[in-house]
């Protein structure tokens, strides 16, 4: 070395080492910010998505229903539907099951459907239903002749669950 020059001193390499940790503590923790973010976010869409999808099935049946019950179901059963189609005078009944998935307490709806009671023709629904009968119900008022379905879907577990809830108030056709 020349007179007058010098190198790197101990303290300014620990200061670039702990300015360097500091920021890499800060890159990974947005990291994972973010990828907390986009799972939340992923779960609520996904809840959405399923109560949107029981509200259609469920709406579009109960449009078409003459006799709606709800009342004194066995389990797995949810809603009973039925009607006869007017042009062909077919008859129609569409049972809804809350059935399990194959983990955790939360349920899948499933939908029955019989035409001239000839063999079923099931079709998945939606998933991740709450199975409280608070948070997921079906009641039909026959005065008002009104059915109130509410539906809640609870996707993802501990911090991570999101649960989105509706409730659909469907006007079935006169019988």
């Amino acid at each position: 070395m020349k007179a007058g020059e010098r190198g790197f001193a101990y303290v300014d390499l620990l200061v670039a080492v702990a300015i360097m940790a500091l920021l890499g503590w800060a890159t990974s923790s947005a990291t994972i910010q973010v990828f907390k973010g986009t799972e939340h976010s992923s779960n609520h869409i996904t809840a959405v998505r399923q109560v949107q999808s029981a509200g259609y099935w469920v709406s579009r049946d109960a449009q078409m229903a003459q006799t709606v019950i709800t009342d004194n179901l066995s389990p797995p059963d949810f809603l009973i539907l039925s009607w006869t189609e007017e042009g062909s005078g077919d008859i129609y009944q569409i049972t809804y099951k809350l059935e399990d998935m194959p983990s955790g307490n939360m349920k899948k709806l499933i939908r029955s459907e019989v035409v001239n009671g000839g063999s079923a023709n099931t079709t998945f629904v939606a998933q991740h239903i709450d199975p409280d009968g608070q948070k997921t119900k079906c009641e039909f008022d026959s005065v008002t002749g009104r059915l109130t379905l509410t539906i809640t879907a609870t996707v993802g577990s501990g911090s991570e669950a999101e649960s989105e809830t509706r409730v659909y108030q469907i006007s079935p056709r006169p019988g």
